[in-house]
């Protein structure tokens, strides 16, 4: 009765650590399922030669054949080596297979990529965020772009152990245009007092495990916003799926109140102020179109495409996050955006892929890969391009080309400037007829002139527009062209034009 009463209490003591240890036990359950997807094979096969070994020395017991150790110890070295060389072959093609599940969504087309809004370049939100910041002296955990207002979430930390979140800024970085409004929602100290990777009782982590097990996240997915003066840490929740083959799956989204320390999990994401679907899960997506031929395509990466890593998108080269245009998708939603480049050494783009921002359901979102025609030079040839065309406007003290990035249908956009102001942006089509069309314009997208205006173009159609004007104007002003100007006169002209003004002269003094 005591051995029971004692195995009971310590089955009840483990009970109640693993249900109080939300945190680490997701987190250790997660680890070892990933385990189990890559050494369960390897395992099987170990257990089932020595199951076939045991059997076979109790077998031989049986039947009055003593020295069956021999035959146990040859299937167990066979049960070894089996699971060495299968433990290896499926570390490799289990990866493949992983890709693959994660391209079950996956569409790839040759119609254009939908209209999409430029928008301030990523790495002038985040320079701009420290100098709005101002007696804040936190130090910034995360900047996002928050494509449905328009805006970047800047999330601070407060410094110290055991503290959780300053304030969230939330700052208007205009394309051209004046506006540079921003709101600073500070945290409540007290109420509000954890924080992604805090410690202790101050960890977010935690408290959202203590809500809802078996879901974790990416702190670069998680971003902050404002409402009504109130700070809300938005944390998008990803699950696991799968056994052999382990995948993750979003579940919703993680609400932690700036203000109350209230925290909600909810799986309805429509009223969500920003991205709701992980950015980190769309990363992987794209990754997996390595998977999009054949097994042995896969493994000499012979298929699939990679996120372009040279020149203006270097360190900030994939899941640009974009709003559609007006007339794109109904003129609402936005998308995580990325230039491909085909595996290789190849450097030039050749696919665009999105992947929307927000996605109802627990499924991986559809990704299309929109295939260019024509490809785009790399990054790096471009801004060397746009260095060259536009000399006279890039790039001089502080100015840069930021961030080239797909703008709708086959045509890219180039921001030019510095960190604190943006002064022109470049577009381009691709190579036509042989050329590179680019065509320069100011911030706010008003045309300014192109090195080479593609055929049909809307850029080619408003020059030719000013070219008529302008001669529409110097025709009403008669050959003499502007007023004043009579060098364009001929000598006879000139000649009439002096006979005239004498008599004018005469006119006058005849009058008084």
């Amino acid at each position: 009765m005591g051995r029971a009463w004692r195995w009971g209490l310590t089955l009840l003591v483990a009970g109640f650590v693993v249900w109080y240890a939300s945190y680490y036990t997701t987190i250790l359950v997660w680890e070892l399922r990933k385990l189990f997807a890559w050494f369960a094979l390897p395992l099987l096969a170990v257990a089932c030669c020595i199951g076939a070994g045991l059997l076979a020395r109790w077998l031989r017991r049986r039947a009055g054949h003593p020295d069956a150790g021999n035959a146990a110890v040859v299937l167990a070295w066979l049960g070894t080596v089996s699971a060495v060389v299968l433990g290896v072959g499926w570390l490799v093609y289990g990866a493949y297979l992983q890709d693959r599940a994660y391209m079950a969504t996956a569409q790839i087309v040759t119609d254009p990529v939908p209209a999409l809004s430029a928008r301030s370049p990523y790495v002038v939100g985040e320079a701009q965020a420290a100098p709005h910041l101002g007696d804040v002296t936190g130090e910034i955990a995360d900047i996002t772009y928050l494509p449905d207002s328009d805006r970047f979430g800047t999330l601070v930390e407060r410094r110290g152990w055991l503290s959780g979140y300053e304030v969230g800024l939330v700052q208007e970085v205009p394309l051209g245009g004046s506006g540079r409004s921003q709101v600073r929602c500070p945290f409540d100290l007290e109420a509000a007092d954890a924080r992604i990777s805090g410690w202790f009782t101050h960890n977010l982590g935690r408290k959202i495990s203590g809500l809802q097990r078996w879901v974790r996240f990416e702190a670069g997915d998680a971003y902050v916003t404002c409402s009504d003066g109130t700070p809300v840490v938005v944390v998008p929740l990803k699950r696991q799926t799968g056994l052999f083959v382990v995948t993750e799956r979003p579940a919703g989204v993680a609400l932690y109140d700036g203000t109350t320390g209230k925290l909600t999990v909810t799986t309805d994401t429509s009223a969500v102020p920003g991205p709701s679907y992980p950015l980190s899960l769309a990363a992987r997506q794209r990754e997996g179109t390595a998977a999009v031929g054949g097994f042995s395509d896969w493994w000499f990466e012979r298929s699939g495409w990679d996120a372009s890593e040279d020149g203006a998108n270097e360190g900030n080269e994939s899941e640009f996050t974009l709003r559609y245009g007006d007339t794109a998708a109904g003129g609402a939603g936005s998308a995580y955006v990325t230039p491909l480049t085909p595996q290789g050494e190849a450097s030039s783009v050749v696919a665009v892929s999105t992947v929307p921002t927000r996605h109802r359901g627990g499924t991986l979102a559809p990704m299309t890969v929109h295939r260019l025609d024509p490809a785009w030079s790399s990054p790096k040839a471009l801004v060397a391009l746009i260095k060259a065309e536009y000399r006279d406007v890039c790039c001089y003290n502080d100015d840069q080309v930021f961030e080239v990035v797909p703008s709708g249908g086959s045509t890219w956009t180039a921001t030019v400037g510095s960190e604190q102001n943006i002064r022109f942006r470049v577009e381009g089509r691709g190579p036509v007829d042989g050329r590179e069309a680019t065509c320069l314009k100011a911030a706010d997208g008003a045309l300014i002139r192109c090195a080479y205006a593609a055929p049909g173009s809307p850029e080619e159609q408003e020059l030719k527009r000013r070219e008529q004007q302008k001669q529409q104007e110097e025709a009403a002003k008669g050959p003499g062209g502007a007023p004043g100007d009579l060098k364009g006169l001929s000598d006879d002209q000139l000649a009439e034009l002096q006979r005239r003004l004498g008599d004018e002269f005469l006119r006058r003094l005849k009058s008084g």
